[in-house]
């Protein structure tokens, strides 16, 4: 497990040193659970996921590293309005990251990237409230 929050920690670095459109916090955490009144700021939780190890030849193995990044925020006006807004900033982020290296985890290689959900639309309809995951697979072989 330390591999998934090392990497984690790693996503956590550098997205807390890029200049976003919209300003935020990004946070490691196992259990990305807000109040209400915590949404009313934009909250971007890192989440350690799953480690898959595969062999990569008879002496190495090749890691594939799950993270998810959940973008949440409290809406304030139409959801239609919150969905452009603050899927631009998924967007954002998601081209940040499948174009960087990780600093702090320099042998993890950026694979994949999947969007899903784009929102949530219980949670517009039910808590006004945007939520976004994106979810980044990192390789490492050794």
């Amino acid at each position: 497990m330390s591999l998934a929050t090392d990497i984690a920690d790693a996503v956590v670095t550098e997205l807390a040193h890029y200049a976003f459109s919209q300003d935020f916090e990004p946070k490691m955490l196992v259990l990305p659970d807000f109040s209400t009144e915590e949404l009313e700021t934009l909250r971007v939780s890192v989440v350690p996921g799953g480690v898959e190890i595969d062999q990569a030849t008879r002496s190495s193995s090749k890691y594939t590293v799950t993270v998810s990044i959940g973008v949440q925020k409290r809406i304030t006006g139409t959801p239609e309005e919150t969905v452009a807004t603050m899927g631009a900033l998924v967007d954002e982020i998601a081209d940040f990251l499948k174009s960087t290296d990780l600093s702090q985890f320099p042998a993890a290689q950026w694979h994949s990237l999947t969007n899903e959900p784009i929102y949530v639309p219980e949670h517009l309809s039910q808590k006004r409230t945007f939520t976004s995951v994106l979810s980044l697979k990192y390789l490492l072989f050794d």
